[in-house]
């Protein structure tokens, strides 16, 4: 958990677009390139909304199948505690488990308004998020597998334990960053460590980049600065 970063290093990382957070995450080599972010079935639902940052609140849910004894699943308020329990800003981060995944979304008006007053800035699920309105309004960001119109019957069914979104393996405090292009962990041992070698690569590639855009440029030229190792 990277609970000791300050809220200036918070807010550093959050200011950092999700390639550029990627990049700086393997100058470290902490954890092979193919891995720490979520695959294409998990998509931004608010592109134009600046990045995500928080710390995991993990959930499991399912609701595709009605109770098998009375009408309803018990409304359940002990994960809130649990949310409360970890440091701030947060980001609820849900697993559908159920047969039909993504039938029914836990993600409407009234919990993002609920996970808004807790203390969340957004929530990452390969289910279904709706009342999409009622969320881009507050900015709260969603990542989602599919957008649903109903709750269906979805219930928590645990909370606190590791869960799996599109691929990518998330324990309860881990950081989590999300943009547009989409969700990645951030390593607690290098959370500290990327804002320099994120400045770093930044300047490398703008060094490209004016290159290519100059009226000196030629492919000689941009050879040379190729050849250049990156930081």
């Amino acid at each position: 958990m990277n609970a000791n970063l300050t809220s200036e290093q918070l807010e550093i990382l959050r200011r950092l677009d999700a390639c550029t957070l990627a990049n700086a995450i393997e100058t470290f080599h902490e954890r092979l390139r193919n891995e720490g972010f979520t695959d294409n079935s998990v998509h931004c639902e608010f592109p134009h909304l600046r990045p995500m940052l928080g710390y995991a609140a993990t959930v499991k849910v399912r609701g595709s199948a009605p109770p098998t004894t009375d009408g309803r699943y018990p409304d359940r308020t002990d994960w809130w505690d649990y949310i409360l329990s970890l440091p701030m800003p947060c980001v609820v981060v849900v697993q559908d488990v159920a047969t039909k995944v993504g039938l029914g979304s836990l993600l409407g008006a009234v919990h993002v308004n609920i996970l808004r007053a807790l203390g969340c800035v957004g929530a990452v699920t390969n289910g279904a998020v709706r009342d999409l309105p009622a969320a881009e309004k507050l900015g709260f960001q969603l990542f989602a597998g599919s957008v649903s119109v109903s709750h269906a019957y979805v219930h928590i069914v645990e909370f606190g334990t590791p869960v799996e979104i599109g691929g990518l393996k998330i324990q309860s405090g881990d950081l989590i960053h999300g943009d547009l292009h989409g969700v990645q962990t951030i390593p607690s041992n290098i959370a500290g460590k990327i804002p320099a070698a994120a400045a770093e690569i930044i300047a490398r590639e703008q060094e490209l980049i004016t290159l290519c855009q100059s009226k000196d440029f030629s492919v000689e030229k941009l050879r040379d600065a190729i050849a250049i190792d990156r930081p």
